[in-house]
């Protein structure tokens, strides 16, 4: 059984742009990455989720992931606050109650949480899956848009995920 580790921002729900469209009527540069911390580290979580899409029915996905019987699946989060890591992982439970939900502080890789000998990493963040495959794992890239390949298999819904072959990774 694949263990299937699942990125929630920018995979899940679309709390990047709604926060990344926060930050410019700020006027904040995202280079600014000090302002930037501070920014996150302030949100209210609970906010921002309730007004956040949910990316193409993923917590369907996430079901049809988990009644496959064919992975393990865990969701792992970079959080920037404990009110963040709390807001989310209410958040996912009002969708799905056995799926086990990973905190990472944002100062940590996410490499360093669990292990990734062999496991998957489906995330919209290409610098994440190039330090999860330097670790062992196996990258795959969540996109909308599937042409957007940074040298990894690209889905842009959960569920594909079953139609794809590890076995010889």
């Amino acid at each position: 059984m694949k263990n299937i580790y699942i990125d929630f921002d920018g995979v899940i729900v679309d709390s990047i742009r709604v926060t990344y469209d926060m930050l410019e009527r700020l006027e904040i540069d995202i280079k600014e990455t000090e302002k930037v911390s501070e920014f996150y580290a302030n949100l209210n979580w609970k906010q921002i989720l309730s007004l956040t899409p949910i990316i193409n029915d993923s917590f369907k996905h996430i079901k049809t992931l988990y009644a496959s019987g064919k992975c393990n699946i865990a969701i792992l989060t970079h959080v920037n606050s404990l009110d963040e890591a709390i807001a989310k992982i209410n958040f996912i439970r009002k969708y799905v109650k056995d799926v086990t939900v990973i905190p990472v502080p944002r100062e940590l890789p996410k490499t360093k949480m669990c292990s990734t000998k062999g496991a998957i990493l489906i995330d919209d963040y290409s610098g994440n899956l190039i330090e999860w495959e330097k670790e062992g794992g196996i990258g795959v890239q969540f996109s909308t848009d599937l042409k957007k390949n940074k040298g990894f298999p690209v889905i842009d819904r959960l569920d594909a995920i079953l139609e794809m072959d590890f076995d010889e990774k």
